[in-house]
């Protein structure tokens, strides 16, 4: 009944038992997961994993962390959209806190990423980090489907993105007990726009926090934002996982 709409199983803290974790895990709870991409070599690792597994799904993208090696590497990337189980452009966006690239490169190949999804009809999977003002910026001039990952905005933010028709997605952050503009969002956004994530191997929510984050662990944000509204878990679940299949076309 779990799908995670954004985890990243290629990381080495995976190198161990990478396959055991997705064998189980695929044959008992989780129904889907999509692996995203933060530049070439992950992208390519991502679309290998989608012929090992059934249930998983690739993103092909640049991070903005990650652009170090993008003009060389960008039009590789790009041809991995040719693959069927390919569903978004991501992970893409702006990153001011670690500010890695100069923020006109990243706005530069933010822009050109959203474009590209644009021109193959899929959807993008974005990063905002400390980049509200001008990731909702490029948004409105780019106006892309998609997702708003990891969202950290303000109600506010949360209401310009659903205007644009994007959805909006939760981790474990909405877990943490200093977690109050996210909480407000969990409590607001309406479900059909509502998608869950791990940001796996990152981001465990409580009471797991501080560990390796998978993809089961999406059962406790469910149950949060379930006792936010009034709901249960298993409704959460239902229609989160509806609205993945929805905005990634599975």
């Amino acid at each position: 009944m779990i799908f995670d709409s954004h985890a990243h199983y290629n990381d080495k803290r995976f190198d161990d038992d990478r396959r055991a974790v997705l064998s189980q895990m695929l044959q008992n709870e989780v129904c889907g997961i999509i692996n995203c991409g933060t530049d070439l070599a992950s992208s390519q690792f991502s679309v290998a994993l989608t012929d090992s597994f059934d249930g998983i799904y690739a993103a092909v993208g640049f991070h903005p962390e990650d652009l170090e090696h993008v003009e060389r590497d960008y039009d590789e990337c790009a041809q991995l959209l040719a693959h069927k189980k390919v569903v978004a452009v991501g992970e893409i966006g702006l990153d001011y806190y670690w500010d890695a690239f100069p923020r006109p490169v990243q706005q530069e190949w933010f822009v050109r990423q959203m474009q590209l999804a644009k021109e193959h009809r899929l959807p993008v999977i974005v990063h905002d980090r400390d980049a509200h003002e001008d990731t909702l910026t490029l948004l409105k001039q780019e106006r892309p489907q998609g997702v708003l990952h990891a969202f950290s905005g303000s109600v506010e933010m949360a209401k310009e993105v659903l205007n644009l028709g994007m959805y909006i997605g939760l981790g474990g952050v909405v877990t943490f007990q200093n977690a109050r503009k996210t909480v407000e969002v969990a409590q607001m956004i309406p479900l059909d726009r509502l998608l869950l994530e791990t940001d796996a191997p990152y981001m465990a929510p409580v009471p797991f926090r501080g560990r390796r984050n998978d993809s089961t662990m999406i059962r406790f944000v469910a149950a949060r934002i379930a006792e936010l509204r009034g709901m249960e878990t298993d409704e959460i679940l239902e229609i989160t996982t509806a609205n993945a299949k929805r905005v990634f076309g599975i």
